[in-house]
């Protein structure tokens, strides 16, 4: 008699812990795995670039709880202000000097201004998937569960139909090997019941409108996502984390190498009961017993 599946003892991964795991197994290890054994927290790693996407993907986030005849009634750039003195200022943001903070803080808001300015399908009706987490199994017999957060379902009334919108808060265009539409796509078909009719990438920095991306096969994405979750699973089985540059290390492995080894400075506990911790500037150097800065 086959048994059935248990959410508690499933291998859980999303785009993130996909996307570390094929960087650096070691990476996903330490980012995904590994607890503190003096707090049993996990850890992360603090960087301005960090801060940035997730200020603004949180306010965006909270917009698409919001009717559409109110979302833009809002104080959109009055909330961001308060979610940045409270979340990511100074160390907790992984800012070294206020000059560096005060340019990350004015590039967010350049981008929720630019969403008011030119709203564009944010000022039509948002689909919110029902749960904090979205999640479904991606393979009962593996006992593995794919999840992860959508950024923006827009309805499209005369299919019934919805538009995946991802924000990006960097410069840099995705990868086009990346496994992140493949892998939002089964989400969205899995997780709700209306197809999912296109998807797009907004580049808030760069551009006023979403980018459209070619919708991935879902089949195709299915065989792709699982074969990368069976290895994370047998990674976490056989507890064979290795860094691809063996004991080198990588550049996806070693900052985060660094916490354990106690070269970091712990700023904070996040909402999460993660450890974050934020590393030295480079410049910062010791020399004797004075500290060059």
């Amino acid at each position: 008699m086959t048994s059935m599946p248990d959410k508690f003892t499933a291998v859980w991964v999303s785009h993130s812990s996909i996307s570390d795991f094929l960087k650096c197994p070691r990476a996903y290890y330490l980012n995904h795995v590994y607890k503190d054994p003096a707090t049993g927290h996990k850890i992360q790693l603090m960087a301005p670039a960090l801060a940035l996407g997730g200020a603004v993907h949180e306010i965006v986030e909270a917009l698409s709880k919001i009717p559409t005849v109110d979302r833009f009634k809002t104080p959109i750039l009055e909330k961001f202000r308060t979610l940045w003195q409270r979340k990511y200022t100074g160390k907790q943001g992984g800012f070294s000097s206020p000059e560096q903070e005060q340019l990350y803080f004015q590039r967010g808001e350049e981008m929720l201004r630019r969403l008011i300015d030119h709203p564009g399908p944010l000022a039509n009706k948002a689909v919110k998937i029902q749960g904090d987490l979205p999640q479904y199994w991606l393979s009962e017999e593996e006992n593995i569960i794919l999840c992860g957060k959508i950024d923006w379902l827009e309805y499209l009334p005369d299919q019934d139909a919805v538009h995946i919108i991802d924000f990006k808060t960097s410069k840099a265009e995705e990868n086009g090997e990346s496994l992140q539409l493949p892998i939002y796509h089964l989400l969205v078909k899995n997780t709700q019941h209306r197809h999912v009719a296109k998807a797009s990438y907004w580049y808030l920095e760069l551009n006023d409108e979403p980018t459209a991306k070619e919708l991935p096969d879902l089949e195709e994405a299915h065989e792709q996502v699982l074969a990368v979750a069976k290895k994370m699973k047998l990674a976490r089985k056989l507890d064979h984390f290795k860094c691809p540059h063996g004991d080198e290390g990588c550049y996806a492995c070693l900052p985060l190498e660094r916490i354990i080894k106690g070269e970091a400075e712990k700023v904070g506990v996040s909402e999460f009961r993660q450890d974050i911790y934020i590393l030295p500037r480079p410049a910062d150097t010791v020399s004797g017993e004075a500290i060059i800065l």
